[in-house]
């Protein structure tokens, strides 16, 4: 077993081959879990980057490769709308790749709800089917992360307070740049995770990526900070973010 972040890079030609490449990560990784746990446990993300592994996923060559009823979903952030809104992270995980596949535990953040209210209750559930004494975290198996412009991953943003928050799993916040409300697992479920993937696309990444994987830099961004403490810390990125 690891005792502290096991990084790995892996470079992909296309955003085809990206989507590929984390396909096949996240399949090992729940084999594993469901050989030694029973079960497997991934939280998902939003964004556009993601859109191309949900869709591999739901087609027939991936499609078997799962054990669908012993995978459980759950989300790393959402957007404080309804969830059939188009800005809905969970809706695009649902028409992308959950409707279309035989997955029946999925759990979504409740966006359409007062955002201090729905992050509380996602906290709840999470105590609850993590089994969780007070203090304890969530131990994800795989969270999948994407990263920002300007360095902020899940809905954790530099100028925002929610990046140094440690005593609570699951935060709402308002992102004033954005206008916009939002519900965030905290760094610390982040950093609990038996194994984060970072999937990253697109030569206007090319800039924050370089900062963010200067491993002798000062950890100013969000997505620096994600270093689980005992487990792997996976970068999947496409060529043109690497070149620029």
């Amino acid at each position: 077993m690891p005792t502290s972040t096991q990084l790995s890079l892996h470079v992909a030609e296309t955003p085809a081959v990206l989507a590929r490449l984390a396909a096949d990560l996240i399949i090992e990784r729940c084999k594993e879990a469901i050989h030694r746990r029973g079960n497997f446990k991934i939280a998902l993300s939003g964004g556009s980057t993601p859109t191309s592994l949900f869709r591999l996923l739901a087609t027939p060559e991936y499609e078997k490769c799962l054990p669908w009823e012993k995978v459980l979903f759950y989300w790393v952030d959402e957007r404080c709308v309804d969830p059939d809104h188009e800005d809905s992270n969970y809706r695009v995980a649902r028409d992308e790749l959950l409707h279309k596949v035989a997955a029946t535990k999925f759990y979504r953040m409740r966006g359409e709800l007062d955002p201090t209210e729905a992050a509380m209750g996602y906290e709840s559930l999470l105590r609850q089917h993590f089994d969780l004494a007070p203090g304890e975290l969530p131990r994800f198996d795989c969270i999948l992360l994407g990263m920002g412009a300007d360095g902020h991953t899940a809905s954790l943003f530099p100028e925002e307070e929610g990046i140094n928050i440690t005593d609570r799993l699951v935060i709402d916040q308002h992102i004033a740049k954005l206008k916009s409300d939002r519900l965030t697992l905290t760094l610390p479920v982040l950093n609990n995770a038996r194994c984060c993937i970072f999937m990253i696309q697109g030569a206007e990444k090319h800039e924050v990526l370089a900062k963010a994987l200067n491993i002798l830099g000062s950890p100013d961004l969000p997505a620096q900070k994600v270093k689980p403490v005992d487990g792997e810390l996976i970068w999947v990125v496409d060529e043109s973010a690497r070149r620029g």
